[in-house]
């Protein structure tokens, strides 16, 4: 059996063997745990990408994110598939995002909607209930009439209402960017609200049908979802609300030249549920990015759908957003967004 001390030897010896020997385990361990989380962010994505478009086909936000889509996946390695997830002001969408699992797998592509629905009491979360890939677009709005309506320009709508006090209809979507556009332009051009009527659709492609159909006097569209139609003079563009004209519609006068101080654009980016993996986010980032520096897209962004690119990733655009939603909520307060 050997001395007591030397048997406290000889369990100070096996006492260490023991302890490399579960050091050296754990490593191991620690080092397969790393090394499978590294295999599977390099694998990413090794599925389809469901991008949930919160409103219906052939809208603006719709049309755009096809688009950028098809150009992203291609720096993806996997499909991205657009999903129209149209429903209560734009919520159903971004909650059924919100809910889904935060693997990178399932995305929303939106807008100031996000915030503008919580600023109305239609939803309980605002931007911050996700997190914000990147910013991508920025598209000019137009206020529009169907061909042969008296209206020319957007600044003859305060005199129409004036003559036809309660009667002028105004296509919306309710507590989408269009309606906050509307509220915005009336305080602009010297416009009650009170003494016009808002007519509700649940996206713009229903009010496009609901113009050409003649049951609206004015909506606000952009070039993605009109560009054909003004072409083919079957809407007519009242203004568009930037600092310049757009290439697309140089004989169009922007609403600053017609006296409203106004200019609003529709701000698109891309957002994922929270928690999912940084890497991950980068990833779609960097291909959303390298998408937006294709010159094909840009030419049909810019001139075909009156859109500008303006990428900014995570961090740049988390506070975009910040800065964005305290100007919203003051021109809320200032125009009763409530409406």
């Amino acid at each position: 059996m050997g001395t007591w001390p030397e048997r406290a030897r000889l369990g100070r010896r096996v006492g260490t063997r023991i302890a490399l020997i579960t050091a050296l385990l754990f490593g191991m361990m620690a080092f397969n745990v790393y090394a499978e989380s590294d295999a599977r962010e390099a694998s990413f994505p090794a599925s389809d990408i469901t991008l949930v478009v919160p409103f219906g086909a052939g809208g603006a936000t719709d049309i755009l994110f096809r688009a950028i889509a098809e150009q992203a996946q291609t720096h993806l390695g996997s499909a991205i598939i657009p999903m129209n997830m149209p429903g209560n002001g734009a919520t159903l969408g971004s909650q059924f995002v919100k809910q889904s699992p935060p693997d990178g797998y399932t995305l929303l592509g939106s807008h100031q909607t996000i915030d503008l629905a919580y600023i109305a009491g239609l939803s309980d979360y605002s931007h911050d209930a996700f997190i914000p890939i990147a910013l991508l677009t920025r598209t000019v709005n137009i206020p529009a009439t169907t061909a042969g309506h008296t209206l020319t320009q957007a600044s003859e709508l305060a005199a129409l209402v004036k003559q036809r006090p309660g009667e002028v209809l105004i296509g919306i979507i309710p507590n989408s960017t269009d309606h906050f556009f509307w509220l915005h332009f009336f305080e602009q051009a010297g416009i009650s609200s009170a003494d016009i009527q808002f007519v509700r659709y649940p996206d713009t492609g229903a009010q496009v049908v609901a113009l050409l159909g003649g049951e609206l006097d004015v909506a606000m569209l952009n070039l993605p979802s009109a560009g054909a139609l003004f072409d083919s003079g079957a809407l007519v563009p009242l203004g568009v609300a930037s600092d310049a004209r757009l290439a697309a519609l140089p004989e169009v006068p922007t609403l600053i030249e017609q006296g409203i101080a106004l200019t609003n654009t529709t701000d698109r980016g891309v957002f994922a549920p929270l928690h999912t993996p940084p890497e991950r986010v980068e990833r779609l980032a960097h291909a959303f990015e390298q998408a937006l520096q294709q010159p094909a897209l840009i030419e049909a962004l810019s001139y075909t759908h009156g859109s500008s690119v303006d990428f900014m990733p995570q961090e740049a655009y988390s506070r975009y957003l910040d800065a964005q939603y305290e100007q919203l909520q003051r021109l809320a307060d200032n125009i009763a967004f409530e409406r």
